[in-house]
């Protein structure tokens, strides 16, 4: 990879910007408590490699998709946050018929079938539509579908994904990609397999599609803040939920109920939660990181082999560094947002995404989103709904887009930072693109194990790695289980 240029995909290059709300032009002025003072705004590169969908038409984002050809769906990954999707696709766009579920687990399966049941939408599945098991994934992609939702435990996404693709179907997939750098680099490539094919594929990188995130990183790429130069990014919140073993369970099955709190399921929240933040300032900056310096510990997690906190130091090109902290302890200061510094001020990216603006060097506000404005004028603002209403639109009205890549990106920088606080030192990019890590067992069985000794907690200073359980040499099987 190029040590100039992060390499993501121009997937949402957008030439369509022209005209779109709230774009700055080069006349623009800015004040501050001094008064207003001239300072033309330089754009950060031309608006045709800024990245916002390039269904983004008039300077909005649709309610709702396009109404057109039939669009049947399986949904691989039935638990809480599969079905939340699901029912977001749903609310998303008329004309999709729900066709398979699939999911490890029976009782996961049954759960999303009555909650599809109620109003609004009224939807049976049959029986011989269900499939449990390891291997549920095979018949959901075999069922006739167009289209595909993988929502499963992180570490079983890169074969379902390569399955999908291979299959020919198009993909909303959950972050993050995966857990481990081997399967990044199998991402990577099934990013351009994807491409070659023509498929749409939209992750739940949601702020991505989000209309004040989107505004905001226009008045950035405008120039409002000058050069970046550095940022901190936060998501400091409670405790997750989880699953004490249960007496019929095996440790496999309790594992994967309780997937949350375990590395080589999860990543580790870093992974699973806060590449959201990260995402945010590789989409705004266009920079590539180079180093994570980092620590972490585990204070209070009841289950699982996790931190449940990690401070990272990430230097990007040129000299830039993101401070990116997260918690996942009860009892603290819960903080979640994003902020990028500028030569000439900074944006905020606040309250969970909620406040937008930017501000000078003196606390004046320069700009700043108009919430008001936007629940006046539409009615979905949930940018859980509008991530499927742009990829159905993409899909539709046969427009390209993958956010694979990037998105895998975003995922290796946040293992990148777990692994320096698990080891204790700095690790670099290129160590991370080119280790050998593979945290997912080579065979899938739900069994009893030593989980203590294969799971220990890291050590900084004492491990390189987390341990990867040893296994007896055999192949690994086609189909990982999903959740």
């Amino acid at each position: 990879m190029s040590k100039n240029s992060i390499n993501r995909r121009d997937f949402i290059s957008s030439a369509a910007v022209m005209g779109a709300a709230g774009t700055l032009g080069a006349g623009a002025m800015l004040t501050s408590c001094g008064g207003p003072k001239e300072s033309p705004l330089v754009p950060l590169r031309p608006q045709s490699e800024w990245k916002i969908p390039k269904l983004y038409e008039g300077g909005v984002l649709p309610d709702k998709a396009d109404d057109g050809r039939e669009l049947k769906v399986g949904l691989i990954g039935c638990g809480g946050q599969g079905t939340g999707m699901l029912s977001n696709l749903l609310r998303a766009a008329n004309g999709i018929k729900v066709v398979a579920l699939g999911d490890t687990f029976q009782d996961r399966i049954d759960r999303c079938r009555e909650g599809l049941r109620r109003a609004p939408f009224n939807v049976e599945v049959p029986d011989n539509m269900c499939f449990t098991g390891f291997d549920n994934h095979i018949p959901v992609l075999q069922a006739g579908i167009d289209i595909v939702i993988i929502v499963t435990p992180p570490a079983f996404r890169p074969p379902q994904i390569k399955a999908a693709v291979d299959a020919g179907k198009h993909i909303f997939m959950e972050k993050p990609l995966c857990v481990d750098p081997v399967s990044a680099r199998t991402l990577l490539s099934l990013g351009r397999q994807a491409d070659a094919q023509g498929l749409c594929i939209v992750t739940g990188t949601q702020r991505n599609h989000q209309r004040r995130y989107i505004e905001s990183y226009k008045q950035v790429q405008s120039g409002m803040i000058g050069d970046i130069v550095g940022g901190e990014v936060y998501w400091n919140s409670g405790q997750l939920w989880f699953n004490t073993k249960q007496p019929q369970w095996t440790d496999m099955e309790w594992m994967i109920r309780d997937w949350v709190n375990w590395c080589w399921l999860s990543g580790d929240h870093i992974v699973e939660q806060h590449v959201h933040n990260i995402d945010v300032f590789h989409w705004f900056s266009h920079l590539k990181p180079l180093r994570a310096t980092g620590f972490g510990s585990r204070q209070r997690r009841p289950t699982g082999d996790q931190f449940d906190n990690f401070s990272i130091d990430f230097t990007y090109e040129g000299g830039v560094h993101l401070h990116s902290m997260c918690r996942q302890i009860n009892g603290c200061t819960n903080r979640n947002f994003e902020r990028i510094q500028g030569t000439k001020g900074v944006w905020f990216g606040g309250d969970g995404g909620n406040v937008q603006r930017i501000e000078d060097f003196n606390g004046n506000i320069l700009w700043q989103y108009d919430l008001e404005k936007e629940e006046a004028e539409f009615e979905q603002r949930s940018p859980y709904v509008l991530e499927m209403v742009n990829w159905v639109n993409h899909i539709r009205r046969g427009v390209h887009i993958n956010q694979t890549e990037e998105t895998t990106i975003s995922t290796l920088a946040a293992i990148m930072g777990r692994q320096s606080a698990y080891t204790g030192r700095d690790v670099t990019w290129d160590e991370i693109m080119a280790s050998d890590m593979n945290l997912v067992p080579d065979v899938l069985e739900f069994k009893n194990m030593d989980w203590r000794t294969l799971y220990p907690v890291p050590v900084p200073g004492s491990v390189n790695q987390p341990p990867r359980p040893q296994q007896q040499q055999q192949p690994r099987p086609a189909t990982p289980p999903a959740s």
